[in-house]
Protein backbone atom coordinates (compact mmCIF):
# COMPACT_ATOMS: atom_id res chain seq x y z
CA UNK A 1 0.00 0.00 0.00
CA UNK A 2 0.95 3.77 -0.19
CA UNK A 3 -0.12 5.00 2.76
CA UNK A 4 1.27 4.23 6.50
CA UNK A 5 0.19 4.21 9.72
CA UNK A 6 3.28 3.44 11.18
CA UNK A 7 4.24 3.46 15.34
CA UNK A 8 6.55 6.30 15.51
CA UNK A 9 8.73 4.37 17.93
CA UNK A 10 9.52 2.37 14.99
CA UNK A 11 11.24 5.04 12.95
CA UNK A 12 10.58 5.43 8.66
CA UNK A 13 14.13 4.00 8.20
CA UNK A 14 12.14 0.81 5.73
CA UNK A 15 9.89 3.56 4.00
CA UNK A 16 13.17 5.27 3.18
CA UNK A 17 14.68 2.22 2.21
CA UNK A 18 11.99 1.62 -0.02
CA UNK A 19 11.50 4.86 -1.75
CA UNK A 20 14.88 5.26 -2.50
CA UNK A 21 14.89 1.60 -4.25
CA UNK A 22 12.03 2.82 -6.41
CA UNK A 23 13.97 6.22 -7.09
CA UNK A 24 17.64 4.43 -8.19
CA UNK A 25 15.72 2.12 -10.23
CA UNK A 26 15.51 4.71 -12.53
CA UNK A 27 11.95 4.90 -13.58
CA UNK A 28 11.17 7.95 -12.39
CA UNK A 29 13.17 10.06 -14.17
CA UNK A 30 11.32 8.56 -17.12
CA UNK A 31 8.94 10.82 -18.88
CA UNK A 32 6.18 8.66 -20.01
CA UNK A 33 6.24 8.02 -15.82
CA UNK A 34 6.20 11.47 -14.80
CA UNK A 35 3.29 11.92 -17.81
CA UNK A 36 1.38 8.77 -15.98
CA UNK A 37 1.26 9.93 -12.55
CA UNK A 38 -0.17 13.39 -13.72
CA UNK A 39 -2.92 11.71 -15.48
CA UNK A 40 -3.67 10.05 -12.60
CA UNK A 41 -3.78 12.97 -10.62
CA UNK A 42 -6.42 13.95 -12.67
CA UNK A 43 -7.86 10.71 -13.10
CA UNK A 44 -8.42 10.99 -8.83
CA UNK A 45 -9.77 14.58 -9.48
CA UNK A 46 -12.53 13.73 -11.68
CA UNK A 47 -13.52 10.42 -10.39
CA UNK A 48 -13.41 10.97 -6.41
CA UNK A 49 -14.79 14.73 -7.40
CA UNK A 50 -18.16 13.51 -4.88
CA UNK A 51 -15.62 12.19 -2.24
CA UNK A 52 -13.31 15.32 -2.16
CA UNK A 53 -16.37 17.35 -1.40
CA UNK A 54 -17.33 15.42 1.02
CA UNK A 55 -14.28 15.45 2.72
CA UNK A 56 -13.55 19.00 2.80
CA UNK A 57 -17.69 19.89 4.39
CA UNK A 58 -16.55 17.48 7.25
CA UNK A 59 -13.27 19.17 7.70
CA UNK A 60 -13.90 22.72 6.84
CA UNK A 61 -17.71 23.23 6.31
CA UNK A 62 -16.63 24.68 2.53
CA UNK A 63 -19.48 25.33 0.02
CA UNK A 64 -19.26 22.39 -3.40
CA UNK A 65 -18.55 25.69 -5.26
CA UNK A 66 -15.75 27.00 -3.14
CA UNK A 67 -14.11 23.62 -2.73
CA UNK A 68 -14.24 23.26 -6.60
CA UNK A 69 -13.14 26.80 -7.01
CA UNK A 70 -10.35 26.82 -5.08
CA UNK A 71 -8.82 22.87 -4.87
CA UNK A 72 -10.34 20.76 -7.14
CA UNK A 73 -10.52 23.34 -10.19
CA UNK A 74 -7.56 25.03 -9.47
CA UNK A 75 -5.51 21.56 -9.74
CA UNK A 76 -7.11 20.29 -12.44
CA UNK A 77 -6.04 24.06 -14.06
CA UNK A 78 -2.48 23.56 -13.22
CA UNK A 79 -1.90 19.79 -13.78
CA UNK A 80 -2.84 20.23 -17.06
CA UNK A 81 -0.37 23.05 -17.48
CA UNK A 82 2.49 20.87 -15.96
CA UNK A 83 1.56 17.82 -18.50
CA UNK A 84 1.46 20.53 -21.64
CA UNK A 85 4.55 22.03 -20.58
CA UNK A 86 6.30 18.92 -19.00
CA UNK A 87 8.88 18.18 -22.34
CA UNK A 88 9.99 21.41 -22.44
CA UNK A 89 10.58 21.94 -18.81
CA UNK A 90 12.68 18.85 -18.85
CA UNK A 91 15.07 19.09 -21.66
CA UNK A 92 18.15 20.31 -21.28
CA UNK A 93 19.04 24.22 -21.74
CA UNK A 94 21.91 25.63 -24.12
CA UNK A 95 23.53 28.44 -22.52
CA UNK A 96 26.39 30.68 -24.15
CA UNK A 97 30.13 29.16 -23.86
CA UNK A 98 33.06 31.30 -23.47
CA UNK A 99 34.68 31.81 -27.17
CA UNK A 100 37.69 31.13 -25.31
CA UNK A 101 36.44 27.66 -24.80
CA UNK A 102 35.90 26.91 -27.97
CA UNK A 103 34.60 24.63 -29.26
CA UNK A 104 33.09 24.10 -26.77
CA UNK A 105 29.12 23.72 -25.39
CA UNK A 106 27.31 24.27 -22.02
CA UNK A 107 24.03 22.96 -20.63
CA UNK A 108 21.81 22.92 -17.68
CA UNK A 109 20.26 20.11 -17.17
CA UNK A 110 17.18 19.56 -14.54
CA UNK A 111 17.54 16.21 -12.61
CA UNK A 112 15.24 14.91 -10.03
CA UNK A 113 16.53 15.58 -6.47
CA UNK A 114 16.04 12.29 -5.05
CA UNK A 115 13.60 11.41 -2.34
CA UNK A 116 11.50 14.47 -0.75
CA UNK A 117 8.89 15.18 1.69
CA UNK A 118 6.10 17.19 2.02
CA UNK A 119 3.97 18.82 4.62
CA UNK A 120 0.80 19.99 3.48
CA UNK A 121 -1.83 22.12 5.78
CA UNK A 122 -5.49 22.04 6.92
CA UNK A 123 -6.67 25.32 5.35
CA UNK A 124 -6.34 23.64 1.52
CA UNK A 125 -5.91 20.58 2.82
CA UNK A 126 -6.44 18.75 -0.85
CA UNK A 127 -4.68 21.41 -2.96
CA UNK A 128 -1.79 22.27 -0.78
CA UNK A 129 -1.06 18.62 -0.38
CA UNK A 130 -1.05 17.60 -4.34
CA UNK A 131 -0.08 20.95 -5.85
CA UNK A 132 3.65 20.29 -4.26
CA UNK A 133 3.81 16.39 -5.28
CA UNK A 134 1.94 17.16 -8.86
CA UNK A 135 5.46 19.50 -9.40
CA UNK A 136 7.86 16.94 -7.11
CA UNK A 137 6.19 14.15 -10.01
CA UNK A 138 6.91 16.07 -12.73
CA UNK A 139 10.25 16.90 -11.94
CA UNK A 140 11.02 13.05 -11.12
CA UNK A 141 10.99 12.87 -7.65
CA UNK A 142 9.79 9.84 -5.11
CA UNK A 143 7.53 11.76 -2.80
CA UNK A 144 6.48 11.48 1.11
CA UNK A 145 3.34 13.49 1.91
CA UNK A 146 2.32 13.84 5.60
CA UNK A 147 -1.13 15.42 5.32
CA UNK A 148 -2.48 17.83 8.13
CA UNK A 149 -4.26 15.62 10.94
CA UNK A 150 -6.26 18.95 11.80
CA UNK A 151 -8.17 17.96 8.28
CA UNK A 152 -8.90 14.43 9.20
CA UNK A 153 -11.16 13.59 6.55
CA UNK A 154 -9.32 14.99 3.57
CA UNK A 155 -5.96 13.28 5.18
CA UNK A 156 -8.06 9.91 5.28
CA UNK A 157 -9.30 10.85 1.62
CA UNK A 158 -5.64 11.02 0.32
CA UNK A 159 -4.37 8.03 2.54
CA UNK A 160 -7.03 5.83 0.84
CA UNK A 161 -6.88 7.21 -2.82
CA UNK A 162 -3.56 8.23 -3.65
CA UNK A 163 -2.27 4.36 -3.77
CA UNK A 164 -4.87 3.92 -5.97
CA UNK A 165 -3.69 6.42 -8.48
CA UNK A 166 -0.09 7.20 -8.08
CA UNK A 167 2.67 4.40 -8.20
CA UNK A 168 2.23 3.23 -4.85
CA UNK A 169 6.61 2.74 -4.68
CA UNK A 170 6.79 6.03 -5.47
CA UNK A 171 3.90 8.20 -3.55
CA UNK A 172 3.45 7.56 0.04
CA UNK A 173 0.84 9.06 2.48
CA UNK A 174 2.05 9.08 6.10
CA UNK A 175 -0.94 9.88 8.70
CA UNK A 176 0.10 11.63 12.10
CA UNK A 177 0.03 14.30 14.29
CA UNK A 178 3.22 16.16 15.06
CA UNK A 179 5.08 13.54 16.94
CA UNK A 180 4.78 11.88 13.11
CA UNK A 181 6.01 14.85 11.64
CA UNK A 182 8.80 15.38 14.17
CA UNK A 183 9.95 11.06 13.45
CA UNK A 184 9.67 11.99 9.75
CA UNK A 185 12.06 14.95 10.26
CA UNK A 186 14.72 12.70 11.89
CA UNK A 187 15.80 11.29 9.15
CA UNK A 188 17.52 12.81 6.21
CA UNK A 189 15.30 14.24 3.13
CA UNK A 190 16.79 15.42 -0.38
CA UNK A 191 14.47 18.22 0.10
CA UNK A 192 11.22 19.56 2.67
CA UNK A 193 8.59 21.47 2.07
CA UNK A 194 6.75 22.97 4.93
CA UNK A 195 3.69 25.17 4.30
CA UNK A 196 2.16 26.29 7.87
CA UNK A 197 2.56 28.37 10.88
CA UNK A 198 6.04 30.11 11.35
CA UNK A 199 6.17 28.50 15.14
CA UNK A 200 6.28 25.00 12.86
CA UNK A 201 8.04 26.12 9.96
CA UNK A 202 11.12 27.03 12.77
CA UNK A 203 11.03 23.76 14.05
CA UNK A 204 11.07 21.92 11.04
CA UNK A 205 14.72 24.12 10.05
CA UNK A 206 15.95 23.06 13.38
CA UNK A 207 15.51 19.61 12.42
CA UNK A 208 16.42 19.69 8.88
CA UNK A 209 19.78 21.41 10.19
CA UNK A 210 20.69 18.35 11.55
CA UNK A 211 21.03 16.71 8.03
CA UNK A 212 21.58 19.63 5.95
CA UNK A 213 18.37 19.04 4.66
CA UNK A 214 17.07 21.87 2.10
CA UNK A 215 13.70 23.54 2.93
CA UNK A 216 11.21 25.43 1.64
CA UNK A 217 8.65 27.05 3.72
CA UNK A 218 5.27 28.59 2.78
CA UNK A 219 4.44 30.44 5.89
CA UNK A 220 1.62 32.90 6.33
CA UNK A 221 1.77 37.06 7.30
CA UNK A 222 0.01 39.74 7.70
CA UNK A 223 -1.25 40.39 4.41
CA UNK A 224 -1.96 44.41 3.64
CA UNK A 225 -4.52 46.04 0.78
CA UNK A 226 -4.35 49.32 0.01
CA UNK A 227 -7.87 50.80 -1.08
CA UNK A 228 -7.45 53.76 -3.03
CA UNK A 229 -9.97 56.09 -3.79
CA UNK A 230 -11.88 55.26 -6.89
CA UNK A 231 -14.25 57.71 -8.86
CA UNK A 232 -17.13 55.36 -10.66
CA UNK A 233 -19.16 53.49 -8.61
CA UNK A 234 -18.78 51.06 -10.84
CA UNK A 235 -15.28 50.10 -9.69
CA UNK A 236 -15.90 50.71 -6.57
CA UNK A 237 -18.02 48.03 -6.42
CA UNK A 238 -15.94 45.32 -8.13
CA UNK A 239 -13.05 46.49 -5.86
CA UNK A 240 -15.29 45.86 -3.08
CA UNK A 241 -16.85 42.24 -4.55
CA UNK A 242 -13.32 41.44 -4.68
CA UNK A 243 -12.11 42.58 -1.45
CA UNK A 244 -15.29 40.69 0.19
CA UNK A 245 -14.53 37.30 -2.11
CA UNK A 246 -11.27 37.46 -0.99
CA UNK A 247 -11.70 37.83 2.81
CA UNK A 248 -14.68 35.98 3.41
CA UNK A 249 -14.94 33.39 0.49
CA UNK A 250 -11.98 31.84 0.80
CA UNK A 251 -12.13 29.40 3.87
CA UNK A 252 -13.33 32.13 5.88
CA UNK A 253 -10.33 34.34 6.01
CA UNK A 254 -8.07 31.21 6.90
CA UNK A 255 -5.94 31.56 4.38
CA UNK A 256 -1.94 32.59 3.73
CA UNK A 257 -3.11 34.88 1.16
CA UNK A 258 -5.92 36.27 2.30
CA UNK A 259 -6.62 40.16 2.92
CA UNK A 260 -5.29 40.64 6.61
CA UNK A 261 -6.22 44.63 6.64
CA UNK A 262 -7.22 47.33 4.78
CA UNK A 263 -5.55 50.82 4.11
CA UNK A 264 -7.64 53.72 3.39
CA UNK A 265 -7.63 57.45 3.36
CA UNK A 266 -10.04 58.67 6.15
CA UNK A 267 -12.22 60.52 3.99
CA UNK A 268 -12.77 57.38 1.62
CA UNK A 269 -13.44 55.12 4.49
CA UNK A 270 -16.69 55.55 5.77
CA UNK A 271 -17.99 54.65 1.91
CA UNK A 272 -15.48 51.82 1.74
CA UNK A 273 -17.00 50.19 5.18
CA UNK A 274 -21.32 50.97 3.47
CA UNK A 275 -19.79 49.25 0.16
CA UNK A 276 -18.47 46.42 2.18
CA UNK A 277 -21.25 45.90 4.57
CA UNK A 278 -23.54 45.65 1.80
CA UNK A 279 -21.54 43.17 -0.58
CA UNK A 280 -20.90 40.91 2.41
CA UNK A 281 -24.73 40.99 3.05
CA UNK A 282 -25.42 39.72 -0.40
CA UNK A 283 -22.60 37.07 -0.34
CA UNK A 284 -23.30 35.34 3.26
CA UNK A 285 -27.20 35.22 2.67
CA UNK A 286 -27.61 31.53 3.64
CA UNK A 287 -24.65 29.98 6.46
CA UNK A 288 -23.29 27.61 4.10
CA UNK A 289 -22.13 30.15 1.90
CA UNK A 290 -18.97 30.47 4.28
CA UNK A 291 -16.60 28.15 5.83
CA UNK A 292 -16.46 26.94 9.42
CA UNK A 293 -13.48 28.24 11.54
CA UNK A 294 -11.42 24.67 12.09
CA UNK A 295 -11.82 23.95 15.49
CA UNK A 296 -12.29 24.86 18.67
CA UNK A 297 -8.55 25.97 19.58
CA UNK A 298 -8.73 28.32 16.42
CA UNK A 299 -12.25 29.22 17.54
CA UNK A 300 -10.96 30.40 21.06
CA UNK A 301 -7.90 32.67 19.23
CA UNK A 302 -10.09 34.47 17.02
CA UNK A 303 -12.82 35.35 19.65
CA UNK A 304 -10.00 36.81 21.82
CA UNK A 305 -8.81 39.18 19.41
CA UNK A 306 -12.74 40.55 20.04
CA UNK A 307 -12.45 40.06 23.76
CA UNK A 308 -10.14 43.01 24.15
CA UNK A 309 -12.21 45.85 24.87
CA UNK A 310 -10.02 48.56 22.94
CA UNK A 311 -11.09 46.32 19.85
CA UNK A 312 -14.31 45.23 20.62
CA UNK A 313 -15.43 49.15 20.22
CA UNK A 314 -13.61 49.47 16.95
CA UNK A 315 -16.15 46.66 15.31
CA UNK A 316 -18.53 49.00 12.77
CA UNK A 317 -19.96 45.56 11.22
CA UNK A 318 -20.54 41.81 12.85
CA UNK A 319 -19.01 40.63 15.52
CA UNK A 320 -21.19 37.94 16.81
CA UNK A 321 -19.72 34.22 17.25
CA UNK A 322 -21.09 30.84 17.94
CA UNK A 323 -18.69 28.43 19.66
CA UNK A 324 -21.20 25.84 18.78
CA UNK A 325 -21.36 25.92 14.93
CA UNK A 326 -17.73 26.95 14.93
CA UNK A 327 -18.88 30.21 13.36
CA UNK A 328 -17.91 33.84 13.41
CA UNK A 329 -19.60 36.60 11.35
CA UNK A 330 -17.93 38.31 8.97
CA UNK A 331 -16.98 41.25 11.03
CA UNK A 332 -15.13 44.83 10.24
CA UNK A 333 -13.75 46.92 12.54
CA UNK A 334 -12.43 50.54 12.17
CA UNK A 335 -9.13 51.52 13.61
CA UNK A 336 -7.98 48.80 16.39
CA UNK A 337 -5.06 50.05 18.25
CA UNK A 338 -2.22 49.19 16.84
CA UNK A 339 -0.44 47.53 19.24
CA UNK A 340 -3.37 45.16 19.71
CA UNK A 341 -3.08 41.53 19.14
CA UNK A 342 -5.11 41.69 16.30
CA UNK A 343 -2.96 44.21 14.49
CA UNK A 344 0.04 42.74 15.38
CA UNK A 345 -0.31 39.00 15.11
CA UNK A 346 -1.63 37.05 11.82
CA UNK A 347 -5.28 36.84 11.57
CA UNK A 348 -6.22 33.81 9.84
CA UNK A 349 -10.17 34.38 9.92
CA UNK A 350 -12.93 36.45 9.09
CA UNK A 351 -12.02 39.58 11.16
CA UNK A 352 -11.27 42.84 8.94
CA UNK A 353 -9.51 45.41 10.78
CA UNK A 354 -9.86 48.73 8.62
CA UNK A 355 -6.67 51.24 9.11
CA UNK A 356 -7.07 54.64 8.05
CA UNK A 357 -4.32 57.10 6.85
CA UNK A 358 -4.34 61.06 6.33
CA UNK A 359 -3.23 60.57 1.99
CA UNK A 360 -2.84 56.66 0.19
CA UNK A 361 1.39 57.61 0.01
CA UNK A 362 1.19 56.99 3.81
CA UNK A 363 0.12 53.56 3.54
CA UNK A 364 3.31 52.58 2.14
CA UNK A 365 5.44 53.66 5.22
CA UNK A 366 3.50 51.80 7.16
CA UNK A 367 3.65 47.82 4.95
CA UNK A 368 7.21 48.60 5.47
CA UNK A 369 7.16 49.32 9.10
CA UNK A 370 5.98 45.74 9.12
CA UNK A 371 7.46 42.37 8.45
CA UNK A 372 7.35 41.27 4.96
CA UNK A 373 4.05 39.87 3.92
CA UNK A 374 3.37 37.14 1.56
CA UNK A 375 1.04 39.09 -1.13
CA UNK A 376 0.50 43.11 -0.97
CA UNK A 377 -2.64 44.09 -2.72
CA UNK A 378 -4.09 47.43 -3.83
CA UNK A 379 -6.82 48.55 -5.53
CA UNK A 380 -5.93 51.90 -7.55
CA UNK A 381 -6.16 53.59 -11.12
CA UNK A 382 -2.73 55.66 -10.10
CA UNK A 383 0.05 54.50 -12.12
CA UNK A 384 2.16 55.95 -10.00
CA UNK A 385 1.34 54.67 -6.34
CA UNK A 386 1.55 50.70 -8.10
CA UNK A 387 5.30 51.70 -9.06
CA UNK A 388 6.07 52.99 -5.59
CA UNK A 389 4.86 49.81 -4.19
CA UNK A 390 6.79 47.35 -6.58
CA UNK A 391 9.90 49.74 -6.12
CA UNK A 392 9.62 50.58 -2.62
CA UNK A 393 8.27 47.88 -0.74
CA UNK A 394 8.87 43.81 -0.09
CA UNK A 395 6.74 40.99 -0.72
CA UNK A 396 6.17 37.30 -1.88
CA UNK A 397 3.70 38.97 -4.52
CA UNK A 398 1.83 42.00 -5.14
CA UNK A 399 -1.25 42.48 -7.04
CA UNK A 400 -3.20 45.19 -8.10
CA UNK A 401 -7.22 45.63 -8.27
CA UNK A 402 -7.64 42.32 -6.88
CA UNK A 403 -6.82 39.41 -4.27
CA UNK A 404 -5.82 36.04 -3.98
CA UNK A 405 -6.37 35.41 -8.04
CA UNK A 406 -2.64 35.67 -8.25
CA UNK A 407 -2.06 32.30 -6.72
CA UNK A 408 -4.07 30.59 -9.72
CA UNK A 409 -1.96 31.67 -12.11
CA UNK A 410 1.27 29.26 -13.14
CA UNK A 411 3.29 31.53 -14.90
CA UNK A 412 3.91 33.46 -11.21
CA UNK A 413 5.76 31.78 -8.78
CA UNK A 414 3.88 31.18 -5.47
CA UNK A 415 6.22 31.88 -1.88
CA UNK A 416 6.97 34.41 0.55
CA UNK A 417 10.24 36.52 2.08
CA UNK A 418 12.11 36.80 4.86
CA UNK A 419 9.17 35.73 7.78
CA UNK A 420 6.56 34.80 4.98
CA UNK A 421 8.94 32.07 4.16
CA UNK A 422 11.36 31.22 1.23
CA UNK A 423 11.55 29.01 -1.51
CA UNK A 424 8.42 29.14 -4.73
CA UNK A 425 6.32 26.57 -6.65
CA UNK A 426 2.93 26.68 -9.08
CA UNK A 427 3.94 25.60 -12.54
CA UNK A 428 7.46 25.66 -13.77
CA UNK A 429 8.76 26.91 -10.22
CA UNK A 430 7.07 23.47 -8.86
CA UNK A 431 9.06 21.77 -11.26
CA UNK A 432 12.12 23.65 -10.55
CA UNK A 433 12.14 23.59 -6.65
CA UNK A 434 12.50 19.89 -6.80
CA UNK A 435 14.88 20.16 -9.71
CA UNK A 436 18.72 20.43 -9.47
CA UNK A 437 19.96 22.83 -12.32
CA UNK A 438 23.21 20.64 -13.19
CA UNK A 439 25.74 22.23 -14.98
CA UNK A 440 27.15 20.05 -18.24
CA UNK A 441 30.25 21.60 -19.42
CA UNK A 442 32.19 19.72 -22.79
CA UNK A 443 35.29 20.94 -24.52
CA UNK A 444 36.78 19.35 -27.13
CA UNK A 445 40.78 18.20 -26.87
CA UNK A 446 41.31 20.49 -30.31
CA UNK A 447 42.84 23.98 -29.03
CA UNK A 448 44.87 24.28 -25.68
CA UNK A 449 46.12 27.68 -24.37
CA UNK A 450 49.86 26.96 -22.22
CA UNK A 451 49.30 30.31 -20.30
CA UNK A 452 46.51 28.90 -17.98
CA UNK A 453 49.33 26.99 -16.73
CA UNK A 454 52.59 27.70 -14.40
CA UNK A 455 55.44 28.38 -14.63
CA UNK A 456 54.30 32.16 -13.96
CA UNK A 457 55.76 35.66 -15.91
CA UNK A 458 54.09 38.23 -16.75
CA UNK A 459 53.25 37.58 -20.66
CA UNK A 460 50.89 34.97 -18.97
CA UNK A 461 49.22 37.55 -16.82
CA UNK A 462 48.95 39.83 -20.27
CA UNK A 463 46.72 36.85 -21.64
CA UNK A 464 44.75 36.17 -18.63
CA UNK A 465 43.88 39.99 -18.58
CA UNK A 466 42.58 39.63 -21.88
CA UNK A 467 40.69 36.44 -21.42
CA UNK A 468 39.20 37.84 -18.35
CA UNK A 469 38.09 40.97 -20.36
CA UNK A 470 36.89 38.97 -22.98
CA UNK A 471 39.21 41.04 -25.57
CA UNK A 472 39.72 38.81 -28.12
CA UNK A 473 41.71 40.67 -30.35
CA UNK A 474 44.08 41.75 -28.14
CA UNK A 475 44.32 37.38 -27.43
CA UNK A 476 44.73 36.65 -31.06
CA UNK A 477 47.39 39.29 -31.25
CA UNK A 478 49.55 37.93 -28.27
CA UNK A 479 48.96 34.59 -29.36
CA UNK A 480 50.53 35.04 -33.07
CA UNK A 481 53.13 37.30 -30.90
CA UNK A 482 51.93 40.69 -32.57
CA UNK A 483 51.59 42.62 -29.56
CA UNK A 484 53.53 42.09 -26.27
Amino acid sequence: MGSLHENPQHGFGGLLNGLQEAYESGRTKDLAWRRAQLKGLLRLLEEKEEDIFDALHDDLGKHRAESYRDEIGALVKSVNHTLRNLEGWAAPEKTQAPLVSFPATALVVPEPLGVVLVFSCWNLPLGLALEPISGALAAGNVVVVKPSELAPSTAAFLAANIPRYLDPKAVKVILGGPEVGEQLMEHRWDKVLFTGSANVGRLILTKAAKHLTPVALELGSKCPCIVDQLDSKRDRQIAVNRIAGAKWSVCAGQACVAIDYILVEEKFAPILIELLKSTVKRFTTTPECMARILNARHFRRLSNFLDDDRVACSVVHGGSVNEKTLTIEPTILLNPPLDSDIMTEEIFGPLLPIITVKKIEDTIKFVTSMPKPLAIYAFTKNEKLKHRIIDETSSGSITFNDAIVQYAVEGLPFGGVGQSGFGQYHGKYSFELFSNKKAVFKRSFLIEFMFRYPPWDDSKIRMLRHVFNTNYILLLLGLLGLRR
